[in-house]
């Protein structure tokens, strides 16, 4: 019996996506010719089963139903960047948003920038 296909993004997908966050509507010629502009040189083939896969589980939604199909996104990416972060959060730190704060400070030293930047968000979320 085959497996049910998985909700969640596999890292391809999730290149195709921010390719679609970027330019919004589009074709996969597009999506094929912007991911191999960035270095993922992929055929045609390839994306074009990417962009299926990302219809079936919700992602994209065909806007255009004649050739050349065109695709936009159904979902932002701070829906699936939340989403992505909440279950990395739950599965790997068991939900603790101070073990997944610490791990993030411990991966690396924070330059002057990202210290207020983050001294300005927490300011912001006190009131």
């Amino acid at each position: 019996m085959a497996r049910p296909p998985a909700k969640e993004l596999t890292e391809r997908e999730l290149e195709v996506m921010h390719v679609f966050w970027r330019l919004g509507e589009t074709g996969i010629a597009e999506v094929r010719d912007d991911l191999a502009t960035n270095g993922r040189d992929l055929a045609y083939t390839t994306v074009a089963t990417l962009v299926r896969i990302l219809e079936e589980k919700g992602f994209l939604e065909l806007t255009y139903d004649e050739r050349p199909f065109r695709y936009q996104p159904v979902k932002t990416f701070e829906e699936v960047s939340g989403n992505l972060l909440s279950d990395l959060m739950q599965r790997v730190f068991d939900g603790s948003r101070e073990q997944l704060l610490i791990r993030l400070m411990d991966q690396k030293k924070l330059t002057a920038k990202e210290r207020q930047f983050l001294e300005s968000l927490l300011k912001e979320k006190r009131r």
